[in-house]
């Protein structure tokens, strides 16, 4: 199966018309896609109750791919206000109850930063993440190169199997050791996820402008781009079970009308949020 939404609820206007409550939106995002990510987490761990709610808001058949926490994965500067890391871990872990509770946890994303490289510690951290996730589906991805580079990609991937990390692979600018290529293979038989970055490679590593934040991800895939992916996911599906396709191109509110091309590209209807494959592959 394929699933297709985007990253986050709440800034995809061209979802919502008129004058929309904050609070309601995620109803309304749920008529048009089966998946979202779950971007507030990154920032806090969401209490129990956010979660709570949004489970009761969405269809029977919705998915939520829940970002980790950023002290989880070295993204937090300065002090956490955990004891200490599986403290953190635990909380957070807690906080996916209802999405399990309701077979609506697609997966967790570890992303981890750019200054994330291929060495023997961040190995050794990873197993150790893996473990402590038990059972919890955790896709992986990578913002720094040397995990990709020639003598190392194959490595990567064969760890990934062995941890049975589910592949996130990446469409990005390609812009340096701070990004990664798009790597199409798949690490898990059941799951594996694409997210869309965009293709702004000039404001990809621009991070001391003052708009950074909202040009990194300015950029809007083309029918030509979306056509190729869809043909590589024709690809992906004949490896996984289950491809989760998030547009992440949010800057400039582009990445709901992506999904829906996409959806197109692909020849996908969503019934009442009941994914129904067509006849493609």
């Amino acid at each position: 199966m394929i699933y297709i939404g985007v990253t986050g609820w709440g800034d995809q206007d061209s979802l919502y018309p008129g004058q929309i409550s904050s609070r309601d939106k995620l109803k309304v995002y749920a008529a048009h896609f089966p998946i979202v990510e779950v971007d507030a987490a990154f920032y806090a761990i969401q209490p129990i109750r956010n979660a709570e709610k949004w489970v009761n808001e969405t269809p029977g058949g919705f998915q939520f791919i829940v970002k980790t926490y950023q002290g989880m994965t070295g993204h937090l500067r300065g002090a956490t206000p955990f004891e200490n890391r599986p403290a953190m871990f635990q909380a957070f872990k807690e906080s996916l109850d209802p999405y399990i509770k309701n077979n609506k946890l697609a997966m967790v994303l570890f992303q981890f930063p750019p200054w994330f490289s291929c060495k023997k510690v961040n190995v050794d951290y990873l197993r150790w993440c893996k473990h402590e996730m038990g059972d919890i589906p955790c896709a992986l991805e990578f913002r720094h190169q040397s995990w990709f580079a020639p003598g190392y990609r194959q490595k990567t991937l064969d760890f990934m199997k062995a941890e049975k990390w589910i592949h996130s692979i990446c469409d990005e600018p390609q812009s340096g050791e701070g990004s990664i290529p798009t790597v199409l293979k798949t690490t898990h038989p059941d799951k594996v996820l694409v997210r869309f970055h965009g293709r702004n490679v000039h404001g990809w590593q621009k991070r001391k402008a003052e708009n950074w934040r909202e040009v990194r991800y300015l950029y809007r895939y083309n029918p030509q781009e979306l056509q190729e992916w869809a043909d590589w996911v024709g690809q992906l599906i004949k490896e996984s079970k289950n491809v989760y396709l998030l547009f992440n191109n949010n800057s400039g509110g582009d990445a709901a009308d992506n999904a829906k091309e996409m959806m197109n590209h692909l020849g996908i209807e969503y019934e009442g949020l009941a994914p129904r494959q067509l006849d493609l592959f």
